[in-house]
């Protein structure tokens, strides 16, 4: 996240699925696209012709391998690197090239989605690290506190945000006792000054 905080929550993704299924549905479509403009230009431009099926034969040997490779693994692949081909294959072949335009536009937010979303806790605020980062006073707050896997954030306006914690691997973090101390002590810290 850049700044040292004192503690770094690391949410849980729900995203990734439906992100890794619309990639691959992008990829093949283009792939086609691809393969239809390649059967159409090696009659007139055998040149664009073959630069289009190579892009399309790049882009299904690419998906196949990410989707191969998610299976065996169980772990997240990334489909950036083959949006972008694609993209790069619609500006140089197509008579559309700002379809290009919006497959890099894809490729950058496949990776915010991949990205796992931390929250970084301070002595002045929490940050959240999304595509813009958010910054919170801690006089925003009621009430901070991670229990049983589930971090809650109380705000003052009402809104409340509640989401599962990614799985700890390192067994030397925090545990949810020190956190939630951390918490209230900060939150009580705000108390007196705010109430003047």
């Amino acid at each position: 996240m850049g700044m040292r905080y004192q503690y770094v929550v690391i949410l849980k993704k729900k995203s990734e699925r439906v992100s890794d299924a619309f990639s691959i549905l992008l990829c093949l479509l283009s792939a086609i696209s691809f393969l239809l403009s390649a059967l159409h230009a090696l009659r007139t431009m055998p040149t664009a012709g073959w630069l289009s099926a190579g892009l399309a034969l790049l882009l299904i040997i690419g998906v196949a391998f990410n989707v191969i490779a998610r299976i065996r693994r169980r772990s997240g692949v990334r489909y950036r690197y083959w949006l972008l081909v694609a993209a790069i294959g619609w500006i140089g072949t197509s008579s559309t090239p700002w379809v290009g335009v919006f497959f890099f536009l894809l490729a950058f937010l496949e990776y915010q989605t991949k990205r796992p979303l931390e929250i970084g806790f301070d002595q002045d605020r929490i940050v959240m690290n999304t595509l813009i980062k958010r910054r919170f006073d801690w006089t925003l707050f009621n009430n901070v506190i991670l229990k049983d896997g589930l971090l809650t954030l109380d705000f003052k306006d009402n809104r409340l945000l509640q989401r599962e914690v990614a799985d700890d691997e390192d067994e030397d973090d925090a545990d949810e006792e020190e956190f939630n101390a951390y918490c209230r002590e900060r939150l009580d810290a705000i108390k007196p000054s705010f109430m003047e």
